[in-house]
């Protein structure tokens, strides 16, 4: 790949736009509710593109390519689990979680909404799940850095060791100092970024490659297993539990505290509507684009891809594709990817260490200044932990981004779901049932049983733990089921 300098100005003009953004909310963040929630101040526009820009980060346009150009259509079954799960989270989770979030003394972090929704006076509601979220978050986070040092590798010729702290820099700068205001506005841009630069480089491939029939008689000519959806690349059918291991992705957002966080911070539940409408649109047509970014690849690329390089099929077809001024903008959108997710998560970690650690076992009288520094230097605490993570770039994205995906699924959706629509869920339910799914995940991941995906066992374990604790325990008192129901005629 060539290293054009055009390319690189571009590069370093969107990092320096991302970076002045963060300087200028940076001057407008006073206390931790615009820290990290933005003061509840979201359109739906930048609401639902901000999360799923978090959501969608380097894994959309380097995992599932990646996946795609090894396994075709194969991979589109992890899309379909996604698309349904971004429809159901939406539909059923967002509003009743905004309501709920601040009728529940305006918690700010989903650990102080659970204490906050069972009176909680143990703080184990808010230690228990900052623990899982600390986990998980520096697997995630560690994701993203391996996104960008393969990126800059690949782009720019910078070897890995050195392109993972680039990457990981302009990330950490912005999250610093902007917090979520910057974050979420920032994610804005580059989830209209995403969404354009996705879609064009398949089109301009199969274009390039002679045309959609051409293209798709090509690709059978290579492997016609890429055209089978149910058919492995090693010409096996795919069996029952690899297929709900690939839908299962779906359920993984019921517990996904970057995106959860989103939900809390729209102005009005009136506006989630609209915001689920923006949100699906992108969602399906990213993750359609990105399958077949991969097939199309597998074809327009003269040169195979091998092992982990498979997942820089969207790089490379971008540099043979574009003259370089459209390449670096196009590029820069995978930037935009990594930067977007990566800072979410990182905000989340520092939330849950700041208000759910210090906060509650060391400096419970601490002022909102000196936690939003606490949060300041968590972040760089976790990043640090996250590149560590990161630094071998034998690693596939995909992979560390399915387990943390897994962790957070099983540890906090069963949680969020029966809190937000059973009555009788109790604090020492919630409590069981986070540990149990984190656990369970952490230790199928280690065995692989069954082949699989260890989400499905965490989810539907925590799930029972849930149910079985609560029914066993005294109901909630009667304050803690009055707000249950207020929150159902509540218009906020």
């Amino acid at each position: 790949m060539t290293h054009d300098l055009t390319i690189i100005n571009t590069f370093v003009l969107y990092i320096g736009i991302m970076m002045a953004i963060g300087v200028y909310y940076y001057r407008r963040t006073r206390n931790m509710s615009d820290y990290f929630l933005g003061n509840r101040k979201l359109g739906a526009w930048v609401t639902s593109l901000s999360a799923e820009a978090s959501d969608m980060s380097g894994w959309m346009l380097m995992g599932v390519p990646g996946f795609a150009y090894l396994a075709g259509l194969n991979a589109g079954w992890i899309a379909v689990g996604i698309a349904i799960g971004t429809w159901a989270n939406w539909h059923f989770v967002a509003a009743r979680l905004r309501k709920y979030t601040e009728l529940a003394d305006n918690a700010l972090t989903l650990p102080e909404f659970l204490q906050n929704r069972y009176h909680d006076t143990t703080n184990l509601l808010r230690i228990v799940p900052a623990i899982f979220i600390l986990i998980f978050f520096v697997i995630y986070t560690a994701s993203g850095f391996v996104s960008a040092g393969r990126l800059f590798e690949t782009v720019f010729g910078i070897p890995y060791e050195y392109a993972i702290f680039i990457g990981a820099g302009s990330v950490i700068f912005y999250t610093l100092v902007g917090g979520f205001l910057a974050v979420a506005r920032t994610d804005f841009i580059q989830g209209i970024m995403m969404f354009f630069a996705i879609l064009v480089v398949p089109i301009c491939g199969t274009m390039a490659s002679g045309g959609f029939e051409r293209t798709l008689a090509e690709i059978a000519s290579v492997q016609a297993s890429m055209l089978q959806p149910l058919t492995k690349p090693d010409g096996s059918t795919l069996g029952a539990i690899e297929l709900i291991s690939l839908l299962a992705w779906g359920i993984g957002y019921f517990g996904q505290p970057h995106i959860l966080v989103r939900f809390m911070a729209i102005r009005t539940s009136g506006e989630i509507r609209q915001a689920t409408h923006i949100a699906m649109t992108w969602v399906v047509l990213s993750l359609a684009a990105a399958v077949a970014v991969g097939m199309v690849g597998r074809v327009y690329l003269t040169e195979p891809l091998t092992g982990t390089a498979s997942e820089t099929v969207f790089l490379v077809m971008t540099n043979e594709l574009f003259p370089p001024i459209a390449a670096g903008l196009i590029l820069s959108a995978v930037l935009a990817a990594i930067m977007s997710t990566a800072s979410s998560q990182l905000l989340v970690a520092a939330s849950a260490f700041a208000q759910d650690f210090y906060r509650t076992l060391i400096h419970k009288d601490a002022e909102q200044s000196e936690l939003v520094w606490i949060s300041r230097a968590s972040v760089l605490v976790i990043a640090s932990l996250a590149v560590f993570l990161g630094f071998n770039p034998n690693s596939f994205i995909l992979d560390m981004v399915s387990y943390a995906w897994a962790g957070f699924g099983a540890a906090f959706g069963p949680a969020i779901l029966m809190s937000l629509f059973w009555k009788r869920t109790t604090r020492n339910g919630v409590i069981v049932g986070i540990i149990v799914g984190g656990v369970t995940v952490l230790v199928w991941k280690q065995f692989a049983l069954f082949g699989l995906y260890e989400i499905v066992p965490g989810f539907l374990l925590s799930l029972l733990a849930i149910y079985g604790i609560s029914l066993l325990g005294e109901p909630p008192a009667q304050d803690i089921q009055e707000t249950f129901d207020a929150v159902g005629k509540s218009r906020i």
